[in-house]
Protein backbone atom coordinates (compact mmCIF):
# COMPACT_ATOMS: atom_id res chain seq x y z
CA UNK A 1 0.00 0.00 0.00
CA UNK A 2 2.73 2.40 0.58
CA UNK A 3 4.45 1.66 -2.29
CA UNK A 4 1.07 2.93 -4.22
CA UNK A 5 0.58 6.08 -2.27
CA UNK A 6 4.48 6.40 -3.45
CA UNK A 7 4.18 5.99 -6.89
CA UNK A 8 0.89 8.15 -6.53
CA UNK A 9 2.79 11.04 -5.26
CA UNK A 10 5.85 10.61 -7.68
CA UNK A 11 3.35 10.65 -10.43
CA UNK A 12 1.91 13.74 -8.67
CA UNK A 13 4.96 15.49 -8.20
CA UNK A 14 6.02 14.95 -11.61
CA UNK A 15 2.70 16.10 -13.20
CA UNK A 16 3.06 19.72 -10.93
CA UNK A 17 6.35 19.94 -12.04
CA UNK A 18 5.78 19.71 -15.53
CA UNK A 19 2.84 22.30 -15.58
CA UNK A 20 4.84 24.44 -13.63
CA UNK A 21 7.35 24.65 -16.16
CA UNK A 22 4.99 24.83 -19.14
CA UNK A 23 3.10 27.50 -16.86
CA UNK A 24 6.39 29.03 -16.70
CA UNK A 25 7.49 29.04 -19.75
CA UNK A 26 4.59 30.87 -21.27
CA UNK A 27 3.98 33.50 -18.81
CA UNK A 28 6.33 36.36 -19.81
CA UNK A 29 8.88 35.65 -16.49
CA UNK A 30 11.51 35.02 -19.01
CA UNK A 31 10.11 36.32 -22.77
CA UNK A 32 9.34 39.68 -21.37
CA UNK A 33 12.78 41.12 -20.15
CA UNK A 34 14.40 39.21 -22.87
CA UNK A 35 12.17 41.15 -25.42
CA UNK A 36 12.67 44.64 -23.26
CA UNK A 37 16.77 43.90 -23.36
CA UNK A 38 16.46 43.34 -27.41
CA UNK A 39 14.48 46.85 -27.66
CA UNK A 40 16.94 48.74 -25.66
CA UNK A 41 20.23 47.08 -27.72
CA UNK A 42 18.15 48.18 -30.81
CA UNK A 43 17.47 51.81 -29.52
CA UNK A 44 21.31 52.17 -28.70
CA UNK A 45 22.10 50.70 -32.58
CA UNK A 46 19.78 53.41 -33.50
CA UNK A 47 20.87 56.13 -31.71
CA UNK A 48 25.18 54.73 -32.38
CA UNK A 49 23.74 55.36 -36.28
CA UNK A 50 22.46 58.81 -35.46
CA UNK A 51 25.27 59.55 -34.34
CA UNK A 52 27.54 58.46 -36.92
CA UNK A 53 25.71 60.92 -39.07
CA UNK A 54 26.13 63.55 -36.68
CA UNK A 55 29.91 62.92 -37.51
CA UNK A 56 29.94 63.30 -40.60
CA UNK A 57 28.55 66.54 -40.94
CA UNK A 58 31.30 68.97 -39.50
CA UNK A 59 33.76 67.73 -42.77
CA UNK A 60 30.73 67.97 -45.28
CA UNK A 61 29.29 71.55 -44.40
CA UNK A 62 33.45 72.51 -44.60
CA UNK A 63 33.51 70.65 -47.89
CA UNK A 64 30.84 72.26 -49.69
CA UNK A 65 31.70 75.52 -48.18
CA UNK A 66 35.00 75.57 -49.74
CA UNK A 67 32.79 75.52 -52.95
CA UNK A 68 29.71 77.55 -52.47
CA UNK A 69 30.90 79.49 -49.21
CA UNK A 70 27.65 82.23 -49.95
CA UNK A 71 24.75 79.29 -49.69
CA UNK A 72 24.77 80.79 -45.83
CA UNK A 73 21.14 79.72 -45.23
CA UNK A 74 20.99 75.66 -46.13
CA UNK A 75 24.99 75.51 -44.20
CA UNK A 76 23.71 77.46 -41.13
CA UNK A 77 20.45 75.32 -41.07
CA UNK A 78 22.50 72.38 -41.25
CA UNK A 79 24.53 73.33 -38.24
CA UNK A 80 21.78 74.35 -36.69
CA UNK A 81 19.85 71.01 -37.03
CA UNK A 82 22.71 68.81 -36.32
CA UNK A 83 22.99 70.97 -32.86
CA UNK A 84 19.88 70.53 -31.90
CA UNK A 85 19.90 66.67 -32.88
CA UNK A 86 22.99 66.28 -31.21
CA UNK A 87 21.92 67.99 -28.03
CA UNK A 88 18.27 65.31 -28.12
CA UNK A 89 19.25 61.94 -26.07
CA UNK A 90 16.54 59.36 -25.24
CA UNK A 91 16.73 56.14 -22.75
CA UNK A 92 15.08 53.41 -23.35
CA UNK A 93 14.54 52.50 -19.78
CA UNK A 94 12.51 56.04 -19.02
CA UNK A 95 11.01 56.27 -22.94
CA UNK A 96 7.62 58.31 -22.75
CA UNK A 97 5.69 59.19 -26.09
CA UNK A 98 6.79 62.86 -25.79
CA UNK A 99 10.29 62.21 -25.39
CA UNK A 100 10.75 59.98 -28.39
CA UNK A 101 8.53 62.28 -30.63
CA UNK A 102 10.45 65.25 -30.23
CA UNK A 103 13.77 63.26 -30.66
CA UNK A 104 12.64 61.84 -33.47
CA UNK A 105 11.49 65.16 -34.84
CA UNK A 106 14.92 66.67 -34.30
CA UNK A 107 16.52 63.49 -36.20
CA UNK A 108 13.39 64.39 -39.37
CA UNK A 109 14.61 68.04 -38.91
CA UNK A 110 18.28 67.15 -39.23
CA UNK A 111 17.50 64.62 -42.29
CA UNK A 112 15.58 67.66 -44.21
CA UNK A 113 18.15 70.16 -43.84
CA UNK A 114 20.92 67.71 -45.36
CA UNK A 115 18.82 66.72 -48.18
CA UNK A 116 18.46 70.20 -49.24
CA UNK A 117 22.21 70.61 -48.96
CA UNK A 118 22.45 68.04 -51.02
CA UNK A 119 20.03 69.60 -53.44
CA UNK A 120 22.11 72.57 -53.18
CA UNK A 121 25.59 70.60 -54.27
CA UNK A 122 23.78 69.66 -57.47
CA UNK A 123 24.25 73.64 -58.49
CA UNK A 124 28.12 72.93 -58.16
CA UNK A 125 30.12 70.75 -60.53
CA UNK A 126 33.25 71.27 -59.46
CA UNK A 127 31.99 70.14 -56.02
CA UNK A 128 30.25 67.16 -56.88
CA UNK A 129 33.69 66.21 -58.57
CA UNK A 130 35.63 66.28 -55.49
CA UNK A 131 36.39 63.39 -54.08
CA UNK A 132 36.52 64.28 -50.81
CA UNK A 133 32.52 65.20 -51.21
CA UNK A 134 31.86 62.20 -52.70
CA UNK A 135 33.42 59.92 -50.05
CA UNK A 136 31.58 61.90 -47.63
CA UNK A 137 28.23 61.67 -49.82
CA UNK A 138 28.69 57.81 -49.74
CA UNK A 139 29.52 57.75 -46.20
CA UNK A 140 26.25 59.72 -45.77
CA UNK A 141 24.36 57.76 -47.75
CA UNK A 142 25.35 54.30 -46.17
CA UNK A 143 24.76 55.77 -42.77
CA UNK A 144 21.01 56.79 -43.57
CA UNK A 145 20.63 52.94 -44.80
CA UNK A 146 22.00 51.49 -41.67
CA UNK A 147 19.41 53.89 -39.80
CA UNK A 148 16.53 52.92 -41.33
CA UNK A 149 17.94 49.31 -40.65
CA UNK A 150 18.37 49.98 -37.01
CA UNK A 151 14.90 51.86 -36.58
CA UNK A 152 13.47 48.89 -38.36
CA UNK A 153 14.91 46.24 -35.53
CA UNK A 154 13.81 48.72 -32.91
CA UNK A 155 10.44 49.31 -34.25
CA UNK A 156 9.73 45.41 -34.54
CA UNK A 157 11.30 44.77 -31.10
CA UNK A 158 9.07 47.01 -29.05
CA UNK A 159 5.90 45.55 -31.14
CA UNK A 160 7.21 42.26 -29.77
CA UNK A 161 7.26 43.67 -26.40
CA UNK A 162 3.86 45.48 -26.82
CA UNK A 163 2.52 42.41 -27.50
CA UNK A 164 4.31 40.41 -24.49
CA UNK A 165 2.68 42.87 -22.12
CA UNK A 166 -0.76 43.67 -23.42
CA UNK A 167 -1.82 40.05 -25.01
CA UNK A 168 -3.17 37.34 -22.32
CA UNK A 169 -1.39 35.34 -20.70
CA UNK A 170 1.49 37.08 -20.89
CA UNK A 171 -0.18 40.76 -19.94
CA UNK A 172 -0.87 39.11 -16.20
CA UNK A 173 3.09 38.86 -15.76
CA UNK A 174 3.81 41.99 -17.21
CA UNK A 175 1.39 43.88 -15.46
CA UNK A 176 1.41 42.00 -11.67
CA UNK A 177 4.62 40.76 -11.50
CA UNK A 178 7.18 42.87 -13.63
CA UNK A 179 4.98 46.05 -13.84
CA UNK A 180 5.79 46.35 -17.21
CA UNK A 181 3.65 48.58 -19.70
CA UNK A 182 3.62 49.27 -23.50
CA UNK A 183 6.73 51.57 -24.58
CA UNK A 184 6.02 53.87 -27.25
CA UNK A 185 6.29 53.51 -30.59
CA UNK A 186 8.00 55.47 -34.09
CA UNK A 187 5.46 56.54 -35.65
CA UNK A 188 5.86 57.43 -40.03
CA UNK A 189 3.97 60.32 -40.03
CA UNK A 190 5.78 62.23 -37.77
CA UNK A 191 9.23 61.18 -40.39
CA UNK A 192 6.88 62.20 -43.26
CA UNK A 193 5.55 65.74 -41.89
CA UNK A 194 9.16 66.62 -41.12
CA UNK A 195 9.80 66.07 -45.18
CA UNK A 196 7.22 68.43 -45.64
CA UNK A 197 7.81 71.18 -43.26
CA UNK A 198 9.32 74.55 -44.20
CA UNK A 199 13.26 74.68 -43.60
CA UNK A 200 14.28 76.48 -40.98
CA UNK A 201 14.90 80.14 -41.61
CA UNK A 202 18.36 81.74 -40.59
CA UNK A 203 19.63 85.25 -39.82
CA UNK A 204 22.61 86.59 -40.32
Amino acid sequence: MQGIYSKKTMIKTAVITLLSVVLFSGCGIQSIPAAKNDVEANLAEVTNQYKRRADLIPNLVQTVKGYASHEKDTLEAVINARAKATSMNIDASNLSPEKLQEFQAAQGGLSQALGRLMVVAENYPQLKADQNFRDLQAQLEGTENRITVARQRHIEGIKNFNNLVTIFPTSLTAKYILKEEKLPQWTVDEQEKQQNEKAPSVEF
